[in-house]
């Protein structure tokens, strides 16, 4: 890997990647080729014949072809020259082999807009600064996998076909399942609340889930990737509030341990660890702070805006200098059925979004664990209770609860993006389905 020629002697060294760049001059030639690791020069003094002329000999010709983009594999002499100003160091050519030649004109450049970059999402990615958000994904993910094991929690892999829809037919992907009908999960919820009945009692999962909603918005995809977590024998939504920030904790620590250098360097943003407890605000208390700042959510119901909730950010980032702040205690009629209620307030439900940096990653809550009560609210919501199949409720479940959250959202606020296509390897909306 071109990352480890620093630390090699000089001598003989083989290298492979894609050319970034070429100088052919005429007594020397330049070649930037570069892997997933790094950037490194490669240096192919000409041959000059007696009478003054460049001779066409290899790899000269080889070079003077080479067009950006194609893969090649060099060896040469590993040489350190602090003068160079590349990493300090460069490799005189002794031969180059062409894998794939690239077509010579590059459909997309550094200036290119969001859609353009995405039809041609493959070379998008060979940026350095692109391929570091999915290192950063990598690192995050892994850094949640270890609290989760390291603390006892089981790894599950949920259907993403369903006979019958998770939350409400609404934002509901429908296909012809042979004989029948089949819906793409919404979430892993009831699975993950099954997994409380089979007395697994702490689970997690990170899968795709799927949301037919006609958003063309900054923060929305048709298909993302789901953060999910269920624990049993909780007392309140509290515990579930306390496992999502220290999971958050250790996403942020590690990769603030192992990318935060070259995050500032290439996205000029210093990635801060949050403290603990996250602030936490019940939603009443939230709109009225927010009015107080001049600013009145328009919304019908009962729910927060997004410029509420950025107005909140602000808010908690002034008072208390913090980037996350969990929204508690959210009103019955904009939460699921299977939210719990509060004993001395049934409209409002033990449950929470969590904000980031002005916009909402996550909802967790305490769930109904009992199964008449659950019936009741979901027939309140207007759902067929036959047709939700609640029937593992009535083999016994202690109570529980957890959260969803969407990786591709938390990547792009942690690096200050503005669009989590950013953060998708390969964004789908409705619009795009391709590459």
């Amino acid at each position: 890997m071109i990352r480890d020629l620093a630390a090699l002697p000089d001598g003989p060294v083989s290298v492979a990647g894609w050319v970034e760049t070429v100088r052919d001059q005429k007594k020397v030639q330049f070649v930037v080729l570069r892997d997933e690791s790094g950037a490194v020069q490669l240096v192919n003094p000409r041959t000059v014949g007696e009478d003054g002329t460049v001779v066409a000999d290899e790899p000269a010709t080889t070079i003077s072809g080479l067009s950006q983009g194609t893969f090649v594999r060099a060896t040469g002499e590993l040489k350190h020259d602090e003068r160079v100003k590349l990493g300090g160091i460069e490799i005189k050519l002794t031969s180059l082999t062409v894998e794939t030649a690239a077509i010579p004109e590059t459909p997309i450049a550094a200036d290119s807009g969001i859609d353009k970059r995405m039809d041609w999402r493959f070379l998008d990615l060979r940026e350095p600064k692109h391929n570091l958000i999915f290192r950063v994904q990598t690192t995050f993910e892994h850094a949640l996998r270890q609290y989760w094991v390291e603390n006892g929690f089981i790894e599950i892999h949920t259907p993403k076909l369903m006979a019958s829809p998770s939350e409400s037919r609404a934002e509901l992907f429908q296909l012809d399942y042979f004989e029948t009908t089949a819906y793409l999960a919404q979430s892993p919820q009831l699975f993950k609340q099954m997994a409380q009945a089979a007395g697994f009692g702490r689970v997690f999962e990170i899968g795709p889930a799927f949301r037919a909603d006609p958003s063309f918005t900054s923060r929305h995809a048709t298909e993302f990737t789901s953060v999910d977590s269920e624990i049993s024998w909780i007392d309140s939504h509290e515990d579930v509030m306390k496992l999502h920030e220290e999971l958050i904790v250790a996403g942020f620590t590690a990769v603030k341990d192992k990318h935060g250098e070259e995050i500032e360097r290439l996205f000029g943003v210093e990635v801060t660890v949050p403290t603990t407890p996250f602030p936490r605000i019940p939603l009443a208390e939230a709109k009225r702070i927010v009015a107080e700042r001049g600013y009145e959510v328009p919304r019908a119901d009962d729910d927060m805006d997004p410029e509420g909730e950025r107005q909140i950010s602000a808010y908690v980032q002034e008072t208390y200098g913090h980037e996350f702040v969990f929204l508690t205690d959210y009103n019955a009629s904009i939460r699921p059925y299977y939210h719990m209620r509060h004993e001395d307030d049934p409209t409002l439900t033990k449950s929470y979004d969590l904000i980031f940096n002005g916009v909402e990653i996550s909802t967790g809550a305490q769930r109904e664990h009992r199964v008449d009560i659950l019936a009741e609210q979901a027939k309140e919501k207007g759902l067929d209770v036959e047709e939700l199949d609640l029937s593992f409720f009535e083999y016994g479940i202690p109570p529980h609860g957890g959260f969803g959250m969407g990786l591709a959202r938390v990547l792009m606020l942690m690096l200050h993006l503005s669009n989590l296509r950013e953060t998708t390897y390969l964004f789908r909306g409705p619009t795009r389905l391709t590459p």
